[in-house]
């Protein structure tokens, strides 16, 4: 999996490459909030585990920052602290981290820890994919909307999509339609009718 270590101390980063990479992750590395953003703006990556306290921008901020971003692609967020307690886990979990571990890091610990950030981003994975799943009737080709509306395909997707539409013949149809009007040789039409 591709994680994005955010820490303003290089001995850190270099201490959760190492591990990451052991456990065989592929790791990028950014040293405040700021960079981190621009790095996910560019590149995706499912997994974020950044400190808190780092000049700049804050692993707090880097997260509603995430939030607010709306990535094609949920990115899961791990925030690092050295300050242990309540009041720290609150509320990195208000800023919307999805889990939460003290400095320093256990290497089991983090292994579990991405093991289930890991399932987490597959399910979240199969949802995406269920939820971009289109109910089309066998027979008419008709398709149903999430009002449960049923609607010609071409009408559902203009509404929803930039796409335009031509007319034709496929070669089936076309030589079925020859042969029941008996009007002369099946063949290949070559011409799109608008």
């Amino acid at each position: 999996m591709n994680i994005l270590i955010v820490d303003d101390d290089p001995l850190l980063r270099t201490l959760l490459h190492t591990a990451l990479t052991r456990l065989g992750h592929q790791v990028s590395a950014a040293q405040d909030g700021i960079e981190a953003l621009s790095f996910l703006e560019k590149c995706t990556v499912p997994l974020v585990i950044s400190d808190i306290l780092m000049p700049r921008m804050d692993g707090l901020e880097l997260c509603r920052c995430i939030r607010k971003a709306g990535f094609s692609r949920y990115v899961y967020v791990i925030l690092l602290t050295a300050v242990d307690g309540k009041p720290g886990f609150l509320s990195g979990m208000q800023a919307g981290a999805d889990d939460f571990m003290v400095k320093p890091f256990d290497s089991d610990m983090l292994a579990a820890r991405l093991g289930v950030a890991e399932r987490i981003l597959g399910l979240q994975l199969q949802v995406n994919q269920l939820a971009k799943l289109l109910p089309i009737c066998s027979i008419c080709k008709k398709v149903r909307d999430d009002q449960n509306y049923w609607h010609q395909v071409e009408a559902y997707i203009t509404r929803h999509t930039d796409a335009k539409f031509t007319h034709s013949y496929c070669p089936d149809c076309f030589n079925k339609l020859v042969s029941e009007l008996g009007i002369g040789e099946p063949e290949t039409p070559n011409q799109e009718q608008t």
